[in-house]
């Protein structure tokens, strides 16, 4: 049985005239054009796979945006690891403050897990801070010179003395002044009274740069009014260390000076007890 064949033609409509015309057999005829349909989606998906012909198709990110997206995810993680910083720090100057001992930064410098160690280490001090507590407040209950023997521990530390300077305003709590002022000249190297670790460095309105370092002891001191940071969160430091330089920022400023806290166990006391300026 002969194989019937097809002829596809296409004449001028006027002169009719064959212009062009193809002849094929029924079955051929379907897979050539099969395999010219496979062919030509193939070659497209190649063209619009490796080349740049790909950004025009709507809805597909440019080599801009896609450059963007990568920033700001590196953006997102660095804000997110100065948040858990600032829990940690947050974390302890509370602890400070209410007399309970600090966490170990060390132990929480895992960012990436940073809030779930958070949480295990609060677990682990709860029930030792619950006992430290209350044996604390029945020794204090009936010892009015409790407090006084607190601040004796520190007695015997060697303080470095921070600035090298003069004492323009004394400390005194009667006046709202729990702290000294030290003037000194401009950019004069400011040091680390004892050996200790950073816990803040940062930029304040009224207060400048401000950094505050974490000791043993329970002790915190406190660097103000700094033209420059010398010093990063999480720095070792030790005594005579230079953290920042005198300055003259903030609101509260009104020359350049040191304003120079000393904090144990939470509340204020007078460095000029410790330190010989």
């Amino acid at each position: 049985m002969a194989k019937k064949k097809y002829r596809f033609s296409i004449f001028n409509d006027t002169t009719h005239e064959e212009i062009f015309s193809v002849r094929a057999y029924g079955v051929l005829s379907i897979i050539t054009l099969a395999v010219a349909v496979v062919l030509l989606i193939a070659s497209v998906t190649v063209l619009i796979s490796f080349t740049s012909l790909r950004e025009f198709i709507p809805g597909y990110p440019s080599a801009q945006s896609r450059h963007e997206l990568v920033e700001n995810a590196i953006k997102i993680d660095s804000l997110q690891n100065e948040v858990n910083l600032w829990r940690i720090q947050l974390t302890n100057i509370q602890r400070i403050a209410t007399g309970e001992r600090p966490l170990n930064l060390d132990s929480l410098m895992n960012l990436r897990g940073t809030s779930d160690t958070l949480a295990q280490a609060d677990g682990a001090y709860a029930k030792d801070d619950s006992l430290l507590r209350a044996t604390v407040l029945q020794e204090e209950q009936f010892n009015l010179t409790a407090r006084e023997q607190h601040i004796e521990q520190i007695e015997g530390l060697h303080f470095f003395p921070p600035l090298k300077g003069v004492i323009t305003e004394e400390y005194n709590t009667a006046i709202g002044h729990p702290y000294l002022d030290i003037a000194a000249a401009e950019n004069s190297p400011v040091y680390s009274v004892l050996d200790g670790t950073v816990i803040y460095a940062g930029w304040d309105d009224e207060s400048g740069y401000v950094i505050q370092v974490q000791h043993e002891n329970n002790l915190v001191s406190i660097y103000k009014h700094n033209s420059k940071l010398l010093k990063k969160v999480r720095d070792k430091v030790t005594a005579g260390t230079p953290v920042s330089l005198a300055g003259n920022t903030g609101t509260l400023s009104t020359a350049p000076h040191l304003h120079f806290e000393l904090w144990h166990k939470g509340e204020p006391i007078d460095p000029a007890q410790y330190i010989k300026f």
